[in-house]
């Protein structure tokens, strides 16, 4: 299912959907709002994934403070992110297909199924987009539901079904943000915004993956494969990720900017190495830029490496 499908679906059928959710959470929960003490909590993010390596501080954060057990939420083509810190463990995950609307309603009716049978008390919805998100929170059965909340700001209507209401704050990192979404759980009293702390500096660390030297030798190979004379004891490997997908591409660069840059290192940089990264669906369309450079030190290896290919190849000499 492609993005402009998704989100057309969001719209749609996402706003009545939140709608009609929001009552009916009510009516089930009746007065039952009195938030519990978390012990299996689950985080939702199904779209980004760079968000679920900049969630980790807060994922620590939850375990040194409540001691649970954590669970996570994604769709199943980005879950290789996940397995790099492996924070979450695999059998505590979910996910979600996305490649067609029959399987991703299946995967929804059995997340409804899967959140009762972990008996999931508390989720953390990390999206700020999402109505599909915000209605998976909101079904989820558990008592204790957070998330972002636009108030009297712009934003996507989603609903009203969360039982602790944060504020995006938009001058500060999304690690950050993260970590708000859970100071408040923390939190002694009601609070509206919720989670009016600080978050210093200090609580953002990121764990470390581990690369052995094995999967180093394999993405090396992976290199020469597209340029022979590779050589890491001389040169120098350059990632370009040109495409920063189609979810927002406001934030994507006009390929010529690409092109452009990817000239500019070459000619200043005669040790560097340009590799293209991105899905088997971008390779045609990132080919453009090593046909406009006629260089063969820029390579397309769009669809040819992983997510975690990325992260070995910055352990290269000279990356």
């Amino acid at each position: 299912m492609n993005v402009d499908t998704m989100r057309a679906i969001d719209f749609w059928a996402g706003v009545p959907l939140t709608f009609l959710a929001t009552g009916l959470v009510r009516v089930v929960e009746g007065r039952r709002r009195r938030p519990v003490r978390p012990q299996n909590i689950l985080l939702v993010e199904l779209s980004e994934m760079g968000s679920t390596i900049l969630v980790d501080p807060a994922m620590q954060k939850l375990k040194r403070e409540f001691g649970a057990n954590l669970h996570f939420a994604i769709f199943a083509k980005n879950k290789p992110s996940l397995d790099l810190l492996r924070t979450v463990p695999e059998e505590n995950i979910y996910t979600i297909r996305a490649d067609g609307f029959s399987t991703i309603t299946r995967d929804t009716l059995g997340f409804l199924a899967w959140t009762r049978q972990r008996r999931i008390d508390t989720v953390i919805d990390l999206e700020l987009f999402s109505r599909f998100t915000a209605l998976l929170t909101g079904l989820s059965g558990a008592r204790n539901r957070v998330g972002f909340h636009r108030f009297t700001n712009e934003g996507l209507y989603r609903g009203e079904m969360l039982t602790h209401r944060v504020a995006y704050n938009p001058y500060l990192h999304i690690s950050k943000n993260f970590i708000a979404l859970v100071n408040a759980l923390l939190a002694p009293n009601p609070e509206e915004p919720y989670s009016k702390t600080r978050v210093g500096d200090d609580e953002i660390k990121l764990g470390k993956t581990t690369v052995t030297d094995a999967a180093i030798a394999a993405m090396r190979a992976k290199i020469t494969g597209f340029y022979p004379q590779f050589d890491p004891a001389r040169q120098q490997l350059v990632l370009f990720n040109a495409n920063a997908s189609d979810l927002l591409p406001l934030r994507r660069w006009p390929q010529p900017h690409y092109i452009e840059l990817a000239r500019r290192v070459l000619d200043r940089h005669p040790h560097v190495v340009i590799a293209l990264t991105g899905a088997p669906s971008e390779r045609d369309g990132l080919q453009g830029i090593p046909d406009a450079l006629q260089n063969p030190r820029c390579i397309n290896m769009a669809g040819a490496t992983t997510f975690a290919d990325s992260l070995r190849s910055l352990r290269i000499r000279g990356t």
